[in-house]
């Protein structure tokens, strides 16, 4: 949450180096990495995500599940932003630590944004990606966040409609 950010520089750290359990999950792993750089480095997503995509050449339906979902976050950042900061009023947004900012936004638009992947499982995926990468109490205030969100059905009436262009 606020102590320690893991290092993942990208020049450093591939966080798909970490083994993962199916295709969603290698995917979101690469979705994750994207918005890290792109948020730690005030860079493009878009272009970011090209570049891994080129530089990994995922099999076609993980490409595709990143480019959605990066795209999908980028045009509905600021609608995602306003829910995040309603449901954790106490830690501003620009102080929770980056890689849970982020994957705080991948479960949000992935369970409330495009509403394909279950609240359940979106939550779930979001807790480990915190174990993994995320400080000691990431786990916990990831889940705590993602919880309220989930039992908040005009957050999820908000941000329903903030789908992005398809």
């Amino acid at each position: 949450m606020l102590q320690r950010t893991p290092n993942l520089d990208p020049e450093d750290f591939d966080i798909t180096d970490v083994p993962a359990s199916d295709e969603r999950s290698m995917a979101r792993r690469l979705v994750l990495q994207v918005l890290y750089e792109a948020d730690a480095a005030r860079h493009y997503p878009l272009a970011i995500m090209a570049r891994h995509l080129e530089e990994r050449q995922p099999i076609s339906r993980i490409a595709r599940y990143v480019s959605e979902v990066v795209q999908g976050i980028s045009e509905t950042q600021p609608d995602i932003d306003r829910v995040i900061s309603r449901f954790a009023p106490e830690f501003p947004l620009d102080q929770i630590a980056v890689i849970d900012r982020n994957i705080l936004r991948l479960a949000i638009f992935e369970f409330a944004v495009s509403q394909r992947t279950p609240v359940g499982a979106a939550i779930d995926e979001a807790v480990e990606l915190a174990k993994l990468f995320g400080g000691d109490s990431s786990p916990a205030f990831i889940n705590g966040v993602l919880g309220a969100i989930a039992d908040a059905p005009d957050a999820i009436i908000e941000l329903s409609s903030a789908k992005p262009s398809e």
